[in-house]
């Protein structure tokens, strides 16, 4: 088995590569299903104009105050310093202050600071203020968490507010405030917080139909299982059960709940998750896309599968929400499309391209396909070793390929965190 293993491994790094090349021949829903996009243009931020269009402290967007980290207390030790020459510290205080922040903090700054120079060469991101220790903002400020940055251009060039505000948001900045005319504020979500890693998944309760026609919870499935999706053509198909490619039994996260109109249908699943919509224009199913769950939109259509008279049909999203789940998974079938809570959703997430996804799975599919001919038994003995928490070893290295290879504006800024469970 071991031998096997590393045969797989071998075949599936191997073929990654093919399989990103190939992806304009991916199979997806429809016809008109994954074609690729051609690189948005940015739309500067106006004058006090916040995205998300929430409160900051609110589960859309940074969450909750979580209290005041001071030198001496235990939870200095989340604070790290970033000394990324490509910034320049504006330390008015001459303490190093405006270098400590949280480390999801410091990611998105740094990847932000790359943006700023790709977008005025010369030009370097300038932080104003960082880590507040001395009780200069408002109260709750997350600054004194070391969660935000007040940033401008090293130039200090106003006119170049609007778009660093819309780079902040690329950059994947959990909420970013044009907040005044001498600069952009912008906030992250805590390390711990229940959305600070999103990825794409469902909760555990979240249930799927069987071939048998019994239904089961997500986070039963077994290798093998056959379970209820759509194929090429969008057609009803059911396909394998292949592998979660992440799993996590216990941290609770932030979900949307998409819900339809008659028939009421709710599918619950986290905001980089792709969900099929259908154009309101034509109807037909054969148009239908994927897109973020985090960009659904009520009055616009889903699919919802109809068992009553065995067919797909779409409805109208009534109203969008959020709640708390503990515990999601990530499934994936052959098909790469799974009917969850009676509504289809694709297997795939954080890149806003199902064919794309789909086709860089072709390995996964082709090691299932041999492991299943050679070694049945011993495979599907293997469900305890696919089965444990965390985040899919082959996942990883196609999300890290993905921030190499595609454009920022394919990923979903609450993209995996490769580092987490």
């Amino acid at each position: 088995m071991d031998e096997m293993l590393l045969l797989t491994r071998i075949v599936l790094v191997g073929l990654i590569c093919l399989s990103l090349v190939s992806s304009g021949m991916g199979c997806g829903p429809g016809r008109g299903y994954g074609r690729r996009r051609h690189p948005k243009k940015l739309t500067p931020l106006a004058y006090k104009q916040f995205i998300p269009n929430v409160a900051e402290k609110t589960l859309g967007a940074s969450g909750r105050y979580e209290g005041k980290i001071t030198r001496n207390s235990e939870r200095f030790k989340e604070l790290t310093p970033n000394y990324n020459t490509d910034i320049i510290f504006k330390d008015e205080e001459n303490t190093g202050a405006d270098r400590l922040m949280t480390q999801r903090c410091k990611d998105k700054l740094n990847s932000l600071a790359i943006s700023v120079m790709n977008q005025w060469p010369g030009v370097k991101l300038r932080v104003t203020e960082g880590w507040d220790e001395d009780g200069h903002h408002f109260e709750e400020s997350l600054h004194y968490e070391g969660r935000a940055v007040d940033i401008t251009t090293s130039d200090r060039d106003k006119s170049k507010y609007g778009t660093l505000s819309r780079l902040a948001v690329e950059a994947g900045f959990d909420w970013v405030y044009y907040e005044s005319k001498a600069h952009i504020h912008c906030s992250v979500k805590a390390e711990n917080s229940v959305a600070a890693k999103s990825g794409g998944c469902f909760p555990g309760t979240a249930s799927v139909t069987l071939k048998d026609g019994s239904r089961k919870a997500v986070k039963n499935l077994r290798v093998g299982d056959k379970v209820l999706g759509a194929n090429s053509d969008g057609d009803l198909a059911y396909s394998d059960f292949i592998m979660f490619m992440d799993q996590d039994s216990s941290t609770r996260r932030v979900f949307y709940v998409i819900e339809t109109k008659e028939p009421a249908q709710k599918i619950t699943l986290t905001a980089a998750h792709l969900l099929f919509v259908v154009n309101n224009s034509t109807d037909d199913l054969h148009s239908m896309s994927a897109v973020f769950a985090s960009k659904v939109k009520p009055g616009q259509k889903v699919v919802v599968f109809d068992d009553l008279h065995n067919q797909l049909k779409s409805v109208t999203v009534g109203r969008i929400y959020m709640e708390e789940h503990e515990g999601s998974f990530a499934p994936v079938t052959v098909q790469g499309t799974i009917v969850v809570d009676q509504v289809l959703a694709s297997c795939y997430a954080v890149i806003e391209d199902h064919n794309l996804a789909h086709w860089a799975f072709a390995p996964v599919r082709l090691s299932y396909w041999l492991s299943s001919l050679l070694s049945p038994k011993d495979y599907s003995m293997s469900n305890a070793t696919l089965h444990e928490d965390g985040v899919h070893w082959y996942s990883k290295i196609l999300y890290q390929l993905g921030t190499w290879l595609l454009d920022s504006h394919a990923l979903h800024p609450l993209g995996m965190s490769i580092n987490s469970s």
